[in-house]
C-alpha cells in the first residue's frame, strides 16, 4: 500500500516534532526556568507542602486506576466521521483503512477545546492557593486523560486496554518532564508500546500487581512535577492567573504529544513498524526507567 502525499508530509512533520531543533530561545528559556525549578524544590521542603503533595499523588493514582477517567464515547466519534462524508464508521477497525487526512479533519480543533476547559478549571481552583493544588492537579489530569482518550479513539485505538492506558500515562509523563533525561525515559516507553502494537504481537498482559506499581510510579513522578510547577499559585491574587495559564500550557503540551504520537501509530499500523521514528530507542521492558529523577 502506498502512502498518500498527505501522509508522507505528515510523517515528516511528526519526525520533526520528535527531533526538535534547539533554538536560542529554547536555551534562554531553560536558563530562566532553572532558578524557578530550584525554588520549587526548596518550597517542597516547607511545612504543609508534604501533605499537599501526598494528597496530589494519591489523587492521581486513584484517577489512573479508574478506567472511566480514560474513556470517551466512541459512538460520538464514529458519528463525527460519518457527518464529514467519510465512509461509514461503526467500530474502531473501520478507522484503520482511512487516509490520515480524513482522521485529521475529524480531530479538528480538539486541542483548542481542551485548552479552553483547562484554562477555566485552572482559574477556578487556582484562586484557592495552596489548599486548592491537589484538587486542581487531579482535575487537570482527569481532563487531559480524556483528551488523550479522544485522540486515541480518533486514530482507532481502544483506550480501555491495559497497554493503551499505559501509553496514555506515559504521554502525561512525557508532557510533564522537566529535563531531557526524564523526557527520554517516557519516550522510550512510548516507542516500546507503539512498536509492540504495530507489530500486532499478542499483548502479554502485565501481572496486575506489576501494572499497578508502574502506574503508581508514573503517577508519583507526575505529581511531584506538577506540584512544583503549581507552587507559584500560593502567591496572593496571582494564583488564579497562574493556575489558568499553566493548565492551558500543560494541556497544550499533552494535546501536541497525543496528536503526533497517535498519528504516527496510525500510520505504523497501516504501513509497518518501521514508520516509527526511533530518535529515542525503545525501553527494554515495560518496567524499565521509572526510577529516574523525580520518582
Amino acid at each position: 500500500m502506498e502512502k498518500s502525499v498527505y501522509e508522507k508530509e505528515a510523517l515528516i512533520e511528526i519526525h520533526e516534532w520528535k527531533n526538535p531543533r534547539i533554538t536560542w530561545f529554547d536555551s534562554a528559556l531553560e536558563k530562566i526556568n532553572y532558578p524557578l525549578a530550584k525554588a520549587g524544590e526548596l518550597v517542597l521542603d516547607a511545612p504543609l507542602i508534604g501533605d499537599v503533595l501526598q494528597k496530589t499523588v494519591k489523587g492521581i493514582i486513584e484517577i489512573a486506576s479508574d478506567v472511566a477517567h480514560f474513556s470517551v464515547r466512541p459512538d460520538s466519534i464514529y458519528t463525527e466521521f460519518s457527518s464529514r462524508g467519510v465512509q461509514k464508521v461503526r467500530k474502531l477497525e473501520d478507522i484503520y483503512n482511512l487516509d490520515l487526512c480524513e482522521v485529521d479533519k475529524a480531530i479538528g480543533f480538539l486541542a483548542a477545546k481542551y485548552k479552553g476547559l483547562a484554562l477555566a478549571e485552572g482559574v477556578t481552583t487556582g484562586a484557592a492557593g495552596l489548599p486548592g493544588i491537589p484538587v486542581d492537579i487531579c482535575a487537570l489530569i482527569t481532563l487531559n486523560l480524556r483528551a488523550i482518550g479522544e485522540y486515541a479513539t480518533y486514530c482507532g485505538f481502544d483506550i480501555t486496554t491495559q497497554h493503551e492506558r499505559l501509553f496514555a500515562m506515559n504521554v502525561l509523563s512525557f508532557s510533564s518532564s522537566p529535563t531531557d533525561a526524564s523526557k527520554q525515559v517516557a519516550m522510550s516507553q512510548l516507542v516500546k508500546i507503539a512498536e509492540e502494537v504495530a507489530k500486532k504481537r499478542a499483548w502479554n498482559e502485565l501481572e496486575k500487581s506489576a501494572f499497578v506499581k508502574i502506574i503508581q510510579a508514573i503517577a508519583k513522578a507526575i505529581g511531584v512535577r506538577l506540584t512544583k510547577a503549581k507552587l507559584a499559585q500560593i502567591i496572593p491574587v496571582a494564583g488564579a492567573i497562574i493556575g489558568g495559564g499553566f493548565n492551558s500550557y500543560f494541556t497544550s503540551k499533552v494535546c501536541d504529544a497525543a496528536y503526533f504520537l497517535y498519528r504516527e501509530r496510525f500510520l505504523a499500523r497501516k504501513y509497518g513498524v518501521e514508520i516509527i521514528d526511533e530518535a529515542v530507542k525503545p525501553a527494554e521492558d515495560f518496567k524499565t526507567g521509572y526510577n529516574e529523577e523525580g520518582i
